[in-house]
């Protein structure tokens, strides 16, 4: 696969359980595009939310591009279509107007043919003592790992 990642969201799989993702394109502004390409990006503490005319990605950072005029100056954070097939618009929106889950962008790529896609997470927010069993497997493992090394 020849995916070409510009930013991943480095809180998503810490702060949630992760159920279903899906490929969304991106509806973006000229100069935009030419930040993504110089990775100008961040996905931290963004999320989606179904609205009536389709999902909006809210708080995704992309600094403006330094080397342009001027005139095209548009707000960093500003919210952002994302682009859907209209039954993976209702099935989502579906699932997210249950209690507890939130759509949470994971990476931002360009794919083969160059456009800017997000990878979108069903996701149900964990709770402190999840966060707790994670960590202390995540430790188990590593000794686990330590431990096998030392034999060989």
């Amino acid at each position: 696969m020849t995916d070409t990642t510009i930013a991943t969201n480095s809180k998503a799989f810490r702060d949630y359980s992760i159920l279903e993702t899906v490929e969304a394109g991106i509806e973006l502004k000229g100069s935009e595009v030419k930040s993504l390409r110089e990775k100008r990006v961040s996905l931290n503490d963004s999320f989606a939310r179904a609205e009536a005319n389709g999902i909006i990605l809210y708080n995704c950072h992309i600094t403006n591009y330094d080397k342009r005029d001027g005139f095209d100056k548009s707000e960093p954070t500003r919210p952002r279509r994302l682009l859907l097939h209209k039954q993976e618009i209702n099935k989502l929106s579906g699932k997210v107007n249950q209690r507890g889950f939130s759509l949470i962008p994971l990476k931002m790529y360009f794919n083969r043919r160059g456009f800017a896609k997000v990878e979108l997470a069903l996701a149900k927010g964990k709770k402190l003592y999840d966060k707790r069993r994670d960590i202390k497997e995540r430790q188990l493992k590593r000794e686990l790992r330590r431990a096998v090394r030392r034999k060989t």
